[in-house]
């Protein structure tokens, strides 16, 4: 099936990190008899509503929970951690579970690290969305005011040591697959000669793109939090695209956002506490733990509040199984998309495992 899952491990309202991560071994048991070929976790920190921040140990908890279903990163911050650290950590799961593990990388963190350094001028934001053959591509975000917030420089001094200087990511990743093949002049054990699928991650058409071309490995594009750089980010990446040992040709990954339910209606209620999850990160206080729906509906909204998280809840996937698989199918057919990684959070972990399983019903029936 070329349908993937990335998980944040999201906290419910009321729940704990332990309810969270147990629910995430739960779902990747259900997701591989489902049949979805990947489980993805990704890292954030400084989320009061998200327990992902350490993947490889996550990784490897699922990893020994299931049998077949890849299971990888979307994606550890290179910007956090030495390339000699990252492939230790991934190569130490691999020799328990070889041939199953995803490495992920992204330079998230140190984008964040070199914006909140110098922060931006606010972008100009196009006069709307544009409609790309069927496809909602928004205008892009402006992030200066969430760059310019006081903790977000806090924050990166916290994630690495006093004084640290994170090298470009360029030479990162060619330290990573140099540790992975045994040519760097250190040799990191366990690693070295690891079964791993190295994966880059961006949202752009910038330094991510064009590493992923370049290298000749496997780029995942970014729909569900940078719906406006998407189509940018996979033409990047194709024009910079190099045949190596790893691909002959380039293959994408596209992400995105979706709760399925069994009629349209119920899914738009277990999507209502999304745009307040979604504020709750763009306000600069880290993601919440979800809402219900009840406690969403609670919530007084500004115009201001709604343009905030405009772009994401209009390309979020909501409806019935068919709605959303014929809308996922768009998605696929104008980027090109080899996979599709899809995020689901609802309040009810329940829920969520049920749209997962009436997802992969709907997209093998076609």
């Amino acid at each position: 099936m070329t349908l993937s899952i990335l998980d944040l491990a999201p906290i419910p309202s009321g729940k704990t990190a332990g309810d969270a991560l147990r629910n995430t071994i739960d779902l990747a048991r259900r997701a591989e008899r489902f049949g979805y070929r990947r489980y993805w976790v990704a890292e954030h920190h400084f989320a009061p509503g998200v327990a992902g921040s350490a993947p490889a140990v996550l990784i490897g908890l699922i990893a020994a929970a299931t049998a077949t279903i890849r299971v990888g990163s979307g994606a550890v911050q290179l910007g956090h951690q030495t390339p000699l650290a990252v492939v230790e950590q991934f190569g130490l799961i691999d020799a328990l579970h070889p041939g199953r593990i995803d490495l992920g990388i992204g330079r998230s963190g140190q984008r964040r690290a070199e914006l909140a350094a110098r922060p931006a001028a606010p972008a100009p934001r196009p006069a709307g969305p544009r409609v790309v053959d069927g496809l909602l591509i928004p205008p892009p975000f402006d992030f200066s005011a969430l760059v310019s917030h006081p903790q977000l420089a806090h924050h990166a001094t916290l994630l690495q040591q006093p004084g640290a200087q994170t090298p470009d990511f360029a030479g990162q990743i060619d330290d990573v697959l140099a540790f992975l093949d045994g040519t760097h002049e250190a040799h990191a054990v366990p690693g070295e000669g690891a079964d791993l699928q190295v994966w880059i991650l961006g949202s752009s058409g910038g330094q991510s793109a064009q590493v992923a071309g370049e290298r000749g490995l496997p780029f995942a594009a970014n729909y569900h939090v940078s719906p406006s750089g998407v189509l940018d980010a996979v033409e990047a990446y194709r024009k910079a695209f190099k045949p190596s040992g790893e691909l002959a040709e380039p293959y994408v990954v596209v992400s995105a956002d979706a709760v399925v339910a069994e009629d349209e209606a119920t899914a738009r209620e277990l999507a209502s506490p999304y745009a307040l999850w979604v504020r709750s990160i763009r306000t600069g206080a880290g993601a919440m733990p979800f809402a219900t729906p009840a406690e969403a509906a609670a919530h007084p909204w500004t115009d201001a509040d709604r343009e905030l998280v405009k772009d994401r809840v209009d390309t979020q996937f909501v409806g019935s199984p068919g709605q959303v698989a014929e809308r996922l199918r768009v998605l696929q057919r104008v980027t090109g998309a080899d996979e599709l990684l899809v995020t689901t959070i609802t309040h009810d972990h329940d829920d969520r495992v049920r749209s997962y399983e009436l997802l992969a019903e709907a997209w093998n029936r076609r």
